[in-house]
């Protein structure tokens, strides 16, 4: 075993802000094409390897658990979109799935029945993810639309993991690649109705989309015209359609504010227009329905409505708007997905996302009928529905103990018909599982919802059990109760899995959101750290066998309960943890920096801001105490949290610790040198990942 870990050299860079010097020792490692900053990762990533390899064997077993409970060779439910049934399918020893489509019989809504490893007949195979695959350490899917007649697929590739896409399109009736392409493009291409144009996004160089182009089959790419480009840095874009293929959106957004371009879809060298003028601070999306016989647009919005409420305007007049779902207190309106006759929408209440749906009558839009569920805890979702006539609504629904299942509601009938349940091989039974919710209480009096599930025959009936406690809290990003075949392995092993819905999500609606970010933030980590004392104060678990996990934003949550609280947990995971949020923040030519002020805020500018993130960004509040054991994982072409945050972060926890003479042995960095934000890209690779991090956690809960 390595006798000590990596300590990377000081190199003082002084940081100047509102009268404020701020000397950071490690920001040279962020010359990422530096060969001294690549050993250093190489080197860590040598002790991390040493100081785990005691759990090889329980790393082996968890992944054999994840093979044999997963039927490999499978395929997805077929959705109908125009003349054919759509789906993916997997082929046990491939990474990647296959994207397939079959023909459709004129009228047949219900789809065919596909079983595993048997041949469909009259199968096309649209794109082999294992063939794009060939000879990269990564590959991702990002752009991938049909033309409307179905001859033509524009698909675009990541091979790296820095989420740039090579755009290209394949004529489907010959299998041909066209000569058309176009590197460097965003995720969200598609082809206007006629087939004729593809529009795509770019982004700039701080990484945010910002042009939608319009690309002409047959013609290169330097002929390409830019139809919108948006140069406040405060907005992205991206473009899309209405389902009934009617019209062509741009969407621009910031973290606050929004605004939709429209263009009639069959006049696609148009000029897009507003909807409605865009407003500081105010949220709306459309789409498009037909009432009566008339075009009218749908509007979700929350111009005086902090939930959001839903109307109806007609496209003519888009300010003369009807009410059809009215706001409310304690209901957040998340989507308004609009059919010929009917109108989806999801919503989410007691922390509950639901699904609801709106007929379209003669005149307007009917009530709205709940399509439930009997689980206490639950995620039902809208799924994916291309067709605008369809009559059924496809729609998911998984909680923590019951594997995603498909359905077709039949909006007619008022009734759901069972399409799919996520298959677990062996000897899986949901009853032997126990979900349900319970609520711990703020500093400040707010009672904030946490999640568990665990094998009730595994965990003692009295007497704190070892616990893995995960959070966000970020964007308004909800973490909703989902099955995982993965996380078996932990609960069988007698790990309680426990969800702190802190604030910043979104689970108690848009309030909850508000009430986590910017000069709110800290209620994110004090809520984290609340739920944990609630956990051990109730005797579901002690400090001595809780560990706690986050990623991203929630790897800046997993920094700062480390420095809040460290006594409360025995470890800590935190992946592609964003620890060093104020250098980053600070520094307009970085990736989304400027997006992401409105969610933060903007401690350039504001000194306010710069005083209220020094005071809790992870990375500046390491102090000389003993930290749980650390296992921080990145990844070399992450452009969304750049790896050099976690590796600063873990320098400098060893440098304050080694000063100190503090043990900091158990504090690791591990870095994916072929992967982005997500991590490897393969579903075995993916699977080998996950046991790593799972045999690191029962480690860490002394259970290996």
């Amino acid at each position: 075993m390595t006798a000590r870990p990596p300590i990377a050299a000081r190199r003082p860079a002084p940081r100047v802000h509102h009268g404020d010097t701020f000397v950071d020792d490690y920001e040279w490692l962020r010359a990422k094409d530096d060969a001294e900053v690549i050993a250093h990762l190489e080197a860590e990533n040598a002790y991390t390897t040493a100081r785990t390899d005691h759990l090889a064997p329980l790393r082996r077993a968890i992944y054999d658990e994840i093979d044999a409970r997963t039927l490999q060779t499978d395929l997805s439910v077929p959705v109908r979109r125009g003349h054919w049934w759509y789906y993916a399918r997997t082929v046990e020893g491939s990474q990647y799935p296959l994207q397939c489509r079959a023909a459709a019989e004129p009228g047949q809504w219900t789809p065919p029945v596909l079983e595993p490893g048997v041949a469909v007949p009259g199968e096309q195979i649209l794109l082999d993810g294992n063939v794009e695959a060939q000879g990269h350490a990564f590959f991702a899917l990002g752009s991938f639309d049909v033309s409307a007649d179905g001859d033509l697929l524009a698909y675009a590739v990541d091979t790296t993991g820095d989420e740039r896409y090579e755009l290209r399109i394949k004529d489907l009736r010959t299998g041909e690649l066209l000569p058309d392409r176009v590197e460097n493009t965003f995720p969200g291409a598609l082809f206007s109705p006629d087939g004729r144009y593809v529009f795509y996004p770019t982004v700039d160089e701080s990484w945010r989309p910002d042009t939608i182009w319009r690309h002409e089959l047959g013609t290169g790419a330097e002929s390409d015209v830019a139809v919108f480009t948006e140069p406040d840095e405060r907005y992205w874009v991206g473009v899309g359609s209405t389902r009934s293929g009617r019209y062509l959106m741009i969407e621009v957004g910031s973290k606050i504010t929004s605004e939709v371009l429209l263009l009639p879809g069959d006049e696609p060298t148009g000029e897009f227009t507003p909807v409605l003028p865009r407003r500081e601070g105010v949220e709306y999306e459309i789409d498009h329905v037909v009432v009566g016989g008339e075009d009218r647009l749908l509007i979700l919005h929350n111009d005086g409505a902090e939930n959001f409420q839903l109307d109806i305007a007609p496209v003519s007049d888009s300010t003369a708007r009807t009410t059809v779902l009215a706001h409310r207190d304690d209901v957040r309106i998340e989507e308004a997905e609009a059919f010929a006759g009917f109108v989806a929408v999801g919503y989410r209440s007691g922390a509950i996302p639901r699904v609801g749906v709106l007929p379209v009558t003669g005149n307007g839009l009917g009530a709205l009928t709940e399509i439930g569920f009997d689980e206490e805890l639950y995620t039902a979702a809208i799924g994916v529905n291309p067709e605008w006539d369809a009559p059924l609504l496809r729609l998911g629904q998984a909680s923590f103990v019951t594997p995603t299942r498909v359905y077709d509601y039949d909006v007619a009938a008022g009734a759901l018909a069972l399409r799919r349940s996520q298959p677990v091989l062996g000897d899986f039974d949901p009853a032997r599982y126990t979900q349900r919710r319970e609520w711990a209480s703020a500093a400040d009096g707010t009672r904030v919802p946490i999640s568990l599930v665990y094998r009730t025959d595994a965990v003692p009936a009295d007497g704190p059990a070892p616990t893995l406690l995960y959070g966000y809290g970020s964007y308004e990003i909800s973490i909703d109760p989902a099955f995982s075949i993965a996380r078996l392995s932990l609960l069988d092993r007698g790990v309680v899995f426990a969800v702190a819905h802190v604030r910043g999500g979104g689970e108690m609606g848009r309030h909850w959101y508000e009430s986590g970010k910017t000069l709110t933030k800290r209620n994110t980590f004090t809520d984290f750290v609340d739920c944990a004392r609630h956990l051990i104060d109730t005797g579901v678990t002690a400090p001595d066998r809780l560990v706690a996990e986050g990623g991203s934003a929630g790897g800046m949550l997993m920094g700062a309960v480390a420095n809040l609280a460290p006594e409360l947990f025995t470890g800590i995971l935190a992946a592609v943890p964003f620890v060093d949020p104020l250098t980053s923040i600070l520094d307009p030519s970085l990736p989304l920096t400027v997006i992401e002020w409105d969610e933060w805020g903007d401690p350039l500018h504001d000194a306010e801001v710069y005083r209220y993130m020094q005071g809790y960004s992870p990375y500046e509040n390491i102090r000389a105490t003993e930290y749980p054991a650390i296992l921080a994982v990145t990844s070399l072409h992450d452009t969304r949290v750049l790896y050099v945050e976690p590796a600063k972060w873990v320098a400098r926890l060893r440098e304050v610790l080694g000063a100190a003479e503090i043990d900091s042995s158990e504090i690791l960095l591990k870095t994916e040198m072929h992967a982005g934000h997500g991590g490897v890209s393969g579903r075995y690779d993916k699977w080998r990942e996950t046991a790593f991090e799972y045999a690191w956690i029962l480690g860490t809960l002394g259970l290996d």
